[in-house]
């Protein structure tokens, strides 16, 4: 029987996908998240007044840094050519969230899905790092795959959310 889960050998064993056959084509890959925080904790934010500097910013080279290095932090994803990462944040101030959006793109022979989430994870683990001094109880929520374009399985995106947010 064939198993579903690509890493994963005949026998149960874990290893890294063989995509040396595969099709070199146009990957992207849309992930985002949110973080909570308190209000004061949030006006800082987007005043750009937190006592170690720019959040936003740091946080925005924090995703690309990771994007680059996430075949060094998930054991097997293949080091992958990097053609573009973009990060978007977005304020809510009704709410004190901040929400990230990251795009990853390549030319090649797999996906740029955990290359998008990592940057995403580490984009919003900056912002609580950077805001933890006055605020401890942010929440990291919502980390998803929004969107993958290219390779065989084609076009996808998440399906969109049903009834309230908590």
């Amino acid at each position: 029987m064939h198993n579903p889960l690509t890493h994963f050998d005949a026998d149960g064993q874990a290893h890294m996908v063989d995509v040396g056959e595969k099709a070199e084509t146009r990957r992207i890959a849309v992930a985002s998240g949110r973080i909570s925080m308190q209000p004061a904790t949030f006006a800082m934010v987007a005043a750009g007044t937190a006592r170690k500097g720019d959040v936003l910013g740091i946080a925005r080279i924090a995703a690309i840094q990771a994007a680059k290095r996430t075949s060094d932090l998930i054991p097997l994803c293949h080091p992958i050519a990097l053609t573009r990462v973009a990060v978007a944040f977005e304020l809510d101030a009704t709410q004190s969230t901040v929400h990230c959006t990251v795009t990853a793109e390549t030319v090649g022979r797999t996906g740029v899905e955990m290359e998008a989430l990592t940057a995403t994870s580490a984009a919003l683990l900056t912002i609580y790092d950077m805001c933890k001094a006055i605020d401890r109880g942010m929440t990291i929520e919502a980390v998803s795959l929004q969107e993958k374009l290219g390779g065989k399985s084609g076009h996808w995106t998440a399906a969109p959310p049903t009834g309230k947010q908590a």
